[in-house]
This record gives C-alpha cells, structure tokens and sequence, in this order.
C-alpha cells in the first residue's frame, strides 16, 4: 500500500515552485475522507482550494482560447474549454506530476485506490491550481497552466475527442453516479487476426457493441456508439 509523502521539496522542484507558505500546498493534497479518521487533525481539506482552483482555471483557460481562436464561436470555444478542464484530462495532468503520491486520505479510501481515482486526482490538480494562485500570484499560475494544459492544447483537445470511453464515463457519473462496464461478448477470426466484440452496460442495460483487432478498440467503439445513442 502506498503512503503520503509528507516532504513537499521535491513537488516544489518538479513545479519550479518554491511556496512561501508550505502549509498551503500541503492543503491542497487534503481529502476529506482524512479528516473523518483524524479529528483532531488542525486543517481543512482542499475542498476550498479546489473551489478557487477550479474558477481560476476557467478564467484562464477561457481568456487563452479567447485570444487563440478569434473566429471561433461562442459554443465552440465552451465545448474546448470544457474538454481541457475535464475530469480526464484533468486526472491526467495530476498523474504525470504524480500528485497522488501526496494524498492525505482515509485508510478507505487509500485501500480502494484512492490515490489513482480520477475524480480525486482532477480535484486534486485543481486545489493545486488555487493553492499556486494564493501563494504565489496570478502570473505564476498562469506560467503553470501555460507550461501543463496551453502549450499542449491541441494534443489534449484530439487525445479527449479520441477517449470516448471517458465521455461515456463523464456522462454517466453526472447522470446517473455510476461507471458504465464492459465485457466481452465474442471474438472470432484466427489468433494472428483476431476480430473482439464488446459491450457496455449501465447496470444490466447495454448501451452499445463495438468490433475491434483488439479489447480496448472494441471497448472504444461500443463507448462511441452508446454516445451516439444517447444523442439520438
């Protein structure tokens, strides 16, 4: 089982962030469920943090694609901003930084993989985001954000439009609080060539099949036709 790192100096390095104040960014990597194992614990959890972060990534991400894209429209540039503050992308930005290796969380939650959840680790990145803004100012934040999400928009807009078990996730858990499951229903063709069908459901109810020469394509296309279904 993993544990928290408590010495923040190598995050700060691997930010290029020095805090002034070492408290707030130990803030930012407080979950609530840790809270609940230890009362007498004197701090909040991030909640708030994320609260600012996740404005302040609007604010910012909004006034790049603002300035980006002069021609687009209203609703086009919404539907970009949303996809690069997303859950997914979001989730996946924190693990390449590795911030989950940095969670305070209950024994619960770490048990049940707390640290590589993805809506844990989205909220996690942006309570970093509020903590950087507090302590540090609106230009470094933004040199943050440049540096992790602007720089490689495009790349991150394409790799979301591409994940459509994500968006299928996404939807579900707003809709529903539950993750859609997959299984494999045939496959067919010689070992060498091999042809995958799979389903998936939301609960007992299919959504959608996919083929694919392997799982993950095939989940990947049942995912794209659920979507699909649930549009029409």
């Amino acid at each position: 089982m993993t544990t928290s790192k408590t010495d923040l100096s190598s995050l700060q390095k691997s930010l290029n962030i020095k805090f002034n104040n070492e408290e707030l960014l130990k803030n930012a990597f407080i979950h609530r469920s840790y809270l609940n194992e230890h009362k007498n614990f004197k701090s909040n959890s991030n909640e708030r943090l994320e609260f600012l972060g996740d404005s302040v990534l609007s604010v910012i991400v909004s006034k790049f694609l603002y300035d980006q894209l002069t021609r687009s429209a209203e609703g086009q540039l919404t539907q970009l901003r949303s996809t690069l503050v997303r859950t997914e992308t979001l989730s996946k930005l924190a693990k390449k930084l590795s911030l989950g290796d940095y969670l305070y969380l209950s024994k619960g939650e770490e048990e049940s993989g707390g640290r590589t959840n993805s809506t844990i680790l989205a909220n996690t990145f942006e309570a970093l985001i509020g903590a950087i803004y507090l302590d540090q100012g609106l230009e470094i934040t933004q040199k943050f954000l440049t540096k992790t999400i602007l720089d490689n928009w495009q790349n991150l807009a394409e790799s979301a439009a591409r994940d459509n078990k994500s968006k299928l996730q996404e939807i579900l858990q707003r809709k529903y609080h539950v993750s859609p499951s997959y299984k494999l229903m045939n496959s067919w063709g010689p070992d060498h060539n091999r042809t995958f069908e799979v389903g998936v459901y939301l609960h007992e109810k299919i959504l959608g099949k996919g083929t694919g020469k392997n799982k993950q394509s095939a989940a990947q296309n049942a995912a794209k036709a659920a979507l699909a279904g649930l549009k029409s």
